[in-house]
């Protein structure tokens, strides 16, 4: 698969499978996928899809990336309770494509994330790992 055949929002939670936070956040997870069908979901297991998480530097659960084609609005550590996610996503996807870059480039950490935590490539590569 190619990189421009995934949606262009997605969504990747990365987690463990031995992590109850995480294992209890799947369910509602995969419900806002439900919610957000114009999105790509993916569930990212950071030991058993190691390559398609690369380097990133994962230190909580869950993590979650957000990226809109080629731009990541969110990394980071999010509480487990989904209606933060939902909000997130709901401001996000309100920004222009213009707002979006200036949004992205906003400061030092975001300017990273753009050099460091695109995982469009990775998604394309990998198949495997499981859309929500």
């Amino acid at each position: 698969m190619s990189s421009d055949q995934l949606p262009e929002l997605l969504v990747v939670c990365l987690c463990a499978e031995w992590c109850g936070t995480c294992r209890e956040y799947r369910p509602g997870f995969e419900a806002l996928a439900a919610q957000w069908p114009q999105a790509g979901f993916y569930w990212v297991d950071v030991e058993d899809d190691a390559d398609v998480a690369g380097d990133l530097d994962v230190e909580n659960f869950p993590t979650l990336l957000i990226q809109r084609g080629d731009v990541v609005l969110f990394y980071g550590t999010m509480l487990p309770q989904h209606v933060f996610l939902q909000r997130t996503l709901e401001t996000l996807t309100a920004l222009g494509d213009d707002e979006a870059r200036a949004y992205a480039g906003a400061n030092d950490e975001r300017r990273a994330w753009q050099r460091d935590c695109k995982l469009r490539e990775a998604l394309a590569e990998h198949p495997r790992v499981a859309a929500a």
